[in-house]
């Protein structure tokens, strides 16, 4: 959906260096047919390289993940075929604001990713109080995460971890792509050798954290928790242990956001009450009815 006039003046205004590259062990030369180039982040789950693919020339991230060092036995064949599954499921999805996944291979039990090179910062670099995006452009970036989301779920994909890191953005361009569909459910039954569940407890809805079942819902409780971020620096849950937090996102509720940071849309406090509802029948019924209520807020005047 374009942007309309206003909302691209301002994209403009907000800036967007691509992310430096990150100091760490000297990388493979390659990977499968890739040629590593350089290291342009790390996460939770393993590394991301800037890459060429030599037989058509083209540059991509390769997203990398050590299965081997996570897994062994018998876990590690399941998690190599459940990593091929999800690969598969997720290079199906072909949206504007979804990473394209070009392949997915093995070697030496690291299983990588290649897929699209992305420009701009992760979503991260806005959601601190000194970088907030104006309420205008963060309600309808999130309300075009909220159209990817109802496409991959028309598609019978959960994605499972949606949060800024998990979302890059180039205002000048307006490109807006959520990344790392398939690879949180990578990680749902299985466990780093220090015993730590993967994933991110302030992003989670109540139902994940109590290993319910996980709908489209719950995805867009988590975009709910980033747009929370987004306006206002700061998450609707917090508390000082693992604990604690979970027990304020299934139990409390969020603090007024008016209180958080006054001069924002008024109805946004309804929309907050709704979206994150503890109950997904609660909650908004899908990521297209979500994004409506968004741009409503965008639109002075409109019913």
């Amino acid at each position: 959906m374009p942007v309309p006039h206003q909302i691209t003046s301002l994209l403009e205004d907000t800036g967007g260096a691509p992310l430096p590259a990150r100091i760490g062990a000297t990388p493979p030369g390659r990977l499968g047919r890739y040629e590593i180039v350089s290291e342009i982040g790390r996460g939770a789950m393993g590394v991301v390289y800037r890459a060429r693919d030599p037989v058509i020339n083209r540059e991509v991230a390769l997203k990398t993940i050590p299965l081997a060092a996570e897994f062994d036995g018998r876990e590690l064949e399941e998690a190599r075929a459940k990593f091929f599954r999800e690969a598969e499921t997720a290079g199906r999805l072909s949206h504007p604001h979804i990473v394209t996944i070009y392949d997915a291979g093995e070697q030496g039990g690291t299983a990588y990713i290649a897929m699209e090179l992305l420009r701009g910062r992760h979503l991260v670099e806005y959601a601190a109080a000194a970088g907030l995006l104006p309420p205008a452009i963060a309600i309808e970036v999130t309300a075009r995460l909220a159209d990817a989301l109802h496409y991959a779920h028309q598609q019978g994909v959960v994605h499972r971890d949606v949060k800024p890191a998990n979302v890059m953005f180039d205002p000048p361009s307006g490109e807006l792509k959520i990344t790392d569909f398939g690879i949180a459910r990578l990680t749902d039954s299985g466990r780093t050798r220090t015993g730590l569940v993967l994933g991110t407890p302030s992003f989670m809805s109540p139902e994940q954290l109590q290993g319910r079942a996980v709908t489209g819902r719950t995805d867009l409780f988590s975009l709910a928790v980033t747009l929370f971020q987004l306006l206002t620096g700061q998450l609707p849950f917090r508390a000082d242990s693992m604990p604690a937090l979970m027990f304020k996102i299934a139990h409390d509720a969020p603090p007024p956001i008016a209180v958080v940071r006054p001069g924002l849309p008024a109805g946004l406090q309804s929309f907050f009450e709704r979206a994150l509802a503890k109950e997904p029948a609660d909650r908004h019924a899908s990521g297209a009815e979500f994004a409506e209520a968004l741009r409503r807020l965008n639109t002075p005047g409109r019913d």
